[in-house]
């Protein structure tokens, strides 16, 4: 297999473009990290003025966007910042790719291919791409405005669960069809002037290549917009989006496939070799699978992040009207399957500020002088419109009379208006994973999971570690940094040079096979399964949550 080997003193370079920050990582040969480097969108670039790097309309109920152009400024601020660094070499990097936050979508004004291909190295990229886009604001995951194009996107394909069969998922509020169909409607005019819809990944693969990239075929899932089965573009949802929506689409292109050659501007603006390939970039969450190695499908991961997701691996697609399905992106033969929820990391914030004095600390002394089951206080927390289950904001107190933990016979739940502070972050985290543990067993997800690798920023928290494999009953692994999905780009970087150069797909565990262990990809075990009986009792309270979810949703379910 020397043939396949990475050659020796090579770098691999993998970006995160990611809601709140654009992060960085380069592998080495040997698939070892050599170097990190980040942009935080509010405090690095400030003139922007987002907070959480969005913005939150105050005027048009649940529309969430980003300014378009920021990210196009981080990308050459992360790269001046790599410039920076006495031993970093950009001549040594032989493929660069990429993760995008999943969903959003960039709008590039007509003849703005022009300007992309005629790049002054001279000059920044924010000032040069001013002027290209059509719309300046891009509509991102966490947008929930588009209900009414949900509805009529299913409606014209046949219902939910057809789009579902076609597409992987049915029609989300965030899904990039929807946002498409949203603009098509109410502004036609700007929708006619847009040459390319781009996703955030292929967006930031644009860039590096100085044309238009392909979107791939594992984001491009994540769209309500592709036939999941023969990997194209299906011509019933096109046409119940949009008219003219192909031509702006471009084409579809594996994840493992060569976007192109690296533009010339980064050619003699940093110094990267003119032979250095793009990689196609992918989804952060399909970035995360490959950087956590995910290969069996009896293991789950789950990333904590501004999102928080639970992923896996499957064979076969399953359509359902709760989750999603992508092709795998470093596995044609198989399909990653994956829960979201929008509640996250600015909600676990919340109620650190609110109820531990903004102190981690404090929060954790909480969650440690606290007893499993909460003494039976479960409680909802909703900062955003929430995915799964689909409720709006708000906060939702309960206490369950006569509950011991061994059975739900004669218990009944109060509501009450508040809990004392350690019950309230226990409520919020035992909550959280609750929940993800019901729907990812309803969803057909593995129960228990062989095991739960855990990344995101949340990963580093062993207290939150221990609920998880308490709650799931299982092995909780980490890896070594929490940003698997720069780590899974770097990993893809190496992963499509390999295919490129070989000329066909090849296995992406030839990178890895017998010395997982040496490289920076290696997971380590940080908390052993415990008493299978606490599992067992959580499953009881689990269960009881969920009664009580279906009462919240059948009263306020805003989906």
């Amino acid at each position: 297999m020397a043939d396949l080997s990475l050659p020796p003193d090579s770098l691999f370079l993998g970006f995160d473009s990611s809601t709140q920050s654009l992060k960085a990582t380069v592998l080495d040969s040997s698939l070892n990290i050599v170097a990190t480097e980040l942009v935080h969108f509010d405090s690095e670039l400030p003139h922007y003025k987002t907070k959480d790097g969005v913005y939150r309309d105050p005027t048009v109920k649940g529309r969430i966007v980003s300014p378009t152009l920021m990210w196009v400024e981080a990308l050459d601020l992360i790269l001046h910042k790599f410039s920076s660094l006495a031993d970093f070499d950009f001549k040594k990097v032989l493929a660069v790719s990429g993760s995008g936050q999943q969903h959003g979508s960039v709008y590039w004004r007509k003849g703005s291919s022009l300007v992309l291909k005629s790049l002054d190295p001279d000059g920044s990229l924010k000032d040069q791409l001013r002027d290209a886009f059509s719309f300046e604001e891009s509509p991102i995951w966490m947008d929930s405005s588009t209900t009414a194009q949900c509805r009529e996107i299913e409606d014209a394909v046949g219902g939910g669960m057809v789009l579902s069969e076609i597409t992987g998922s049915r029609a989300y509020e965030r899904y990039t069809g929807p946002q498409i169909r949203k603009l098509f409607t109410t502004e036609a005019d700007l929708y006619n002037g847009t040459e390319r819809i781009s996703l955030v990944s292929s967006f930031m693969a644009s860039l590096l290549i100085g044309d238009y990239a392909c979107i791939d075929e594992t984001d491009g899932a994540g769209m309500n917009l592709m036939d999941i089965k023969k990997r194209c573009w299906s011509k019933e949802a096109l046409e119940a989006t949009a008219t003219g929506l192909e031509d702006k689409l471009g084409k579809l292109a594996p994840a493992y496939a060569t976007a192109g050659s690296i533009s010339q501007y980064f050619v003699h603006r940093y110094g990267f070799e003119k032979n250095c390939v793009v990689v196609q970039w992918s989804g952060d969450n399909p970035n995360s699978l490959a950087g956590l190695t995910l290969s069996t499908p009896g293991d789950l991961a789950i990333s904590l992040g501004t999102s928080d997701t639970v992923f896996g691996i499957t064979k076969e697609h399953q359509p359902s009207l709760e989750g999603h399905v992508f092709p795998n992106p470093v596995d044609p033969e198989s399909y990653m399957v994956m829960l979201v929820y929008k509640n996250a990391s600015l909600t676990r914030e919340e109620i650190r500020d609110r109820c531990a004095e903004g102190s981690w600390d404090v929060f954790n002394k909480y969650l440690e002088q606290t007893q499993p089951l909460n003494d039976g206080k479960l409680g909802y927390y909703y900062t955003e419109n929430e995915i799964l289950p689909p409720l709006p904001v708000g906060t939702h107190r309960y206490i369950l009379d006569n509950f011991s933990g061994e059975s739900l016979e004669g218990v009944k739940e109060r509501e009450v208006k508040e809990f004392d502070a350690p019950s309230e972050v226990r409520a919020l985290i035992e909550g959280q994973f609750l929940s993800k543990r019901a729907h990812a067993e309803r969803f057909g997800m593995p129960s228990p999971p062989i095991r739960i690798i855990a990344t995101g920023g949340a990963s580093a928290n062993e207290n939150i570690l221990n609920l998880i494999s308490a709650i799931f009953g299982c092995d909780v692994y980490t890896v070594q940094r929490p940003d698997s999905a720069s780590l899974g780009a770097a990993l893809r970087a190496a992963h499509g040079w390999l295919c490129n150069k070989k000329g066909s797909f090849v296995p992406i565990s030839r990178l890895y096979e017998g010395k997982l262990e040496k490289t920076s990809l290696n997971c380590k075990l940080k908390v052993k399964a415990g008493d299978d009986n606490v599992a067992s009792t959580y499953g009881l309270l689990m269960k009881k949550r969920m009664e009580i979810e279906k009462k919240i949703v059948e009263k306020l379910g805003h989906f």
